[in-house]
């Protein structure tokens, strides 16, 4: 099946969050270096001879520009998740490294006769200081532009001319003195590593790796760079939940009779408050919609609703909760109730589906009114409320 066209709200999400990524993960590393005085390098010794181009400052910039572009270039679905999952590798995956082993480069740049390459010189050390070397994000980037670009151009000339300029651009750093040779090389493995790690045509959001990225993040800021006891039990339960969301572990939260127990609380608290304040944030945005949706007399779908709104259900309602991430409201909980636990954003198993949609048989068809929600009441809820409407043939097997 083809992947879908990425929309511009897709496109934006993305470079939203590869650019927070980068400020928060890079200007962290940068900063913490300047502030210890890190003094060794990894240049090498015929690197001396190496001439100062002032010029080069143009290409080296352009790799802002297609940071940015990138992301607006790439046409499918598939094509985007890949290279925004990329780039977030290469970003996490670096100043986890100039944490670890800072770097500086070696000697000074000369004097800039040029006005304008000296205006542009100045901008850039505004926010980028001579440390973050090895390995080189903008080699990494460069190699990531071209695996996601190059398709995407038919003609041979265009194609010359996409390659000759992204190797100026990697190149740039030695010229413009802001890298040696072993960063370059640091970062073409950086970017293979990448494009092995992040393969294209995967059908479902690669939730775990998200999480994953979240965790590295703070990893090279929080827990390496600034010592937080806080930043490392956020990064140990969200590496937690990554480990679940890899292992498509739908019990990993524990739920019984609509509750977390404390311990659960103590481990996943982070992951646990931020679908509670998601899902109060749904429920101000949408509070002058209809709670429920009603698709037929006897079944109801929507997200997990207050004490108050649930008073809008028939006394005899049956409650069918698929909210692996929020407990349940105790009003709820007072009609007939049944929990099946479903990983948000993931296919779930046919087995699994095909024993909710008997319970909602079983339950219709004993006079029930089926109330099915999950947490937002956007995916889970509906999909397996269409799939009871279309597919009976599936609820007889």
């Amino acid at each position: 099946m083809p992947s879908l066209p990425a929309t511009v709200q897709h496109r934006l999400r993305h470079l939203l969050l590869n650019a927070l990524t980068f400020a928060l993960c890079y200007l962290t590393a940068n900063l913490l270096a300047q502030q210890q005085g890190i003094v060794r390098h990894a240049a090498l010794p015929f690197e001396a001879s190496i001439p100062f181009l002032q010029w080069m400052i143009l290409p080296y910039l352009s790799s802002g520009v297609f940071f940015c572009l990138v992301f607006f270039m790439v046409k499918t679905q598939d094509e985007l998740r890949v290279i925004s999952q990329r780039l977030l590798l290469a970003t996490v995956v670096a100043a986890i490294l100039f944490v670890i082993y800072p770097l500086q480069f070696s000697w000074p740049r000369p004097v800039i006769e040029s006005s304008w390459c000296a205006y542009l010189y100045a901008s850039l050390t505004l926010m980028d200081k001579p440390y973050n070397q090895l390995p080189s994000l903008h080699v990494s980037y460069c190699i990531l532009f071209w695996q996601a670009l190059h398709t995407h151009i038919r003609s041979t000339p265009g194609r010359v001319a996409l390659a000759s300029w992204l190797t100026l651009t990697a190149i740039s750093t030695l010229f413009t003195y802001q890298h040696h040779s072993l960063d370059l090389v640091g970062g073409a493995l950086l970017a293979f590593f990448c494009i092995t790690m992040i393969t294209p045509r995967k059908k479902e959001p690669h939730v775990a790796f998200y999480y994953l990225v979240m965790a590295c993040a703070l990893l090279s800021t929080g827990v390496l760079a600034w010592h937080l006891p806080l930043a490392l039990y956020l990064m140990c339960s969200l590496l937690l939940v990554s480990l679940a969301y890899f292992r498509r572990d739908r019990n990993f939260l524990h739920k019984r009779e609509g509750q977390h127990p404390w311990w659960i609380w103590l481990m996943y608290a982070p992951y646990l408050l931020g679908y509670r304040l998601t899902w109060q944030a749904v429920v101000w945005r949408e509070r002058h919609k209809p709670v429920v949706i009603k698709l037929t007399e006897q079944l109801w779908v929507g997200r997990r609703l207050s004490n108050v709104e649930a008073s809008q259900l028939p006394a005899d309602c049956s409650i069918i909760d698929l909210a692996n991430e929020l407990s349940e409201t105790r009003a709820l909980r007072a009609h007939t109730y049944r929990y099946f636990p479903l990983m948000d954003l993931l296919t779930t198993e046919p087995d699994t589906v095909r024993e909710i949609l008997q319970y909602m048989r079983a339950e219709m068809e004993g006079g029930k009114t089926v109330y099915l929600h999950c947490a937002m009441g956007y995916s889970r809820c509906i999909v397996l409320a269409k799939l009871y409407m279309s597919q009976g043939t599936l609820i007889r097997q």
